[in-house]
């Protein structure tokens, strides 16, 4: 038997457990009935096992939201090496990552050359809100569009875009590099309309607004898609260098290092004058 003293707010728990699981006539009757019977002491214990029966719940969802999710395994906040990114940045990263701009319908537009780390960050901002239970899908833009394409031509395009409309947020990574034929153009234009104002969407990209002419090809297109993005969006701007330059410059730096360490000791034993016998 619990030795907790029961509480009004304890009450309110349990029926908001009870709710949550489903069971109407339990939230509504469960804690009159047991006080009326006199056994409100046994109630802090059924709260233990209700709260206990929820962190499962939430264990199990979390586990499923991330199998669905495809994010990457190891691109998370943990991994990220924000030391390097403008502390703006890194700020904005950490507000996305309540999940707020999920709640407004917001989409987030990470602008950056390659190597800069905006896959990375959009992965780790992923992991955070699937921690939290957001439905989240990671998919290079690239092998999407593919994929709508064949649903297209298989004539279940609608039913394809319906698929998409359970995740909360939608990671597409690379928008710069579709292929631009007009097919695939229709399909990705389809997709940010159907979205529009109803789910949220990252988008990673190596080409800047005034650039993505080059996507979509006709001006009235690129315009009308840049709008149904911007309209309610935060804008991540990964002006820093490439994290894969500055680690091949380090990794040549070392090996040079090392050659003219290994030179020199050769060169130490070259004029080393022998023993006499």
């Amino acid at each position: 038997m619990s030795t907790t003293p029961f509480t009004p707010a304890m009450a309110e728990r349990i029926n908001e457990l009870l709710g949550i699981y489903k069971l109407p006539t339990m939230s509504a009757e469960l804690v009159r009935r047991f006080e009326k019977a006199g056994k409100q002491d046994v109630l802090p214990l059924m709260l233990e096992v209700l709260e206990a029966e929820a962190g499962d719940r939430r264990e199990r969802r979390v586990e499923r939201l991330l199998r669905g999710s495809k994010l990457p395994p190891g691109k998370t906040f943990e991994t990220l090496a924000d030391a390097r990114l403008p502390k703006a940045l890194t700020q904005q990263l950490r507000e996305l990552a309540t999940g707020n701009f999920l709640d407004r319908v917001s989409n987030v537009l990470a602008f950056g050359l390659p190597g800069v780390g905006k896959t990375h960050a959009a992965c780790a901002l992923g992991h955070a809100l699937v921690q939290q239970g957001r439905s989240v899908l990671f998919v290079p833009t690239f092998q999407l569009v593919q994929e709508l394409l064949a649903a297209k031509r298989d004539l279940v395009l609608p039913r394809a875009l319906r698929r998409l409309d359970v995740f909360e947020l939608l990671i597409l990574d690379d928008i710069g590099y579709v292929q631009q034929s007009p097919d695939e153009i229709e399909v990705l234009f389809t997709l940010m309309a159907e979205r529009y104002e109803r789910r949220s969407m990252l988008i990673t990209s190596n080409l800047v607004f005034s650039e993505w002419e080059r996507i979509f090809k006709d001006p009235m297109t690129t315009a009308a898609a840049i709008d149904r993005l911007v309209h309610h969006s935060v804008i991540l701007e990964f002006d820093v260098p490439s994290y894969r330059t500055e680690d091949a410059k380090k990794r040549g730096a070392n090996i040079d290092k090392e050659i003219r360490s290994k030179e020199e000791k050769e060169g130490k034993r070259k004029t080393r004058p022998e023993r006499a016998a």
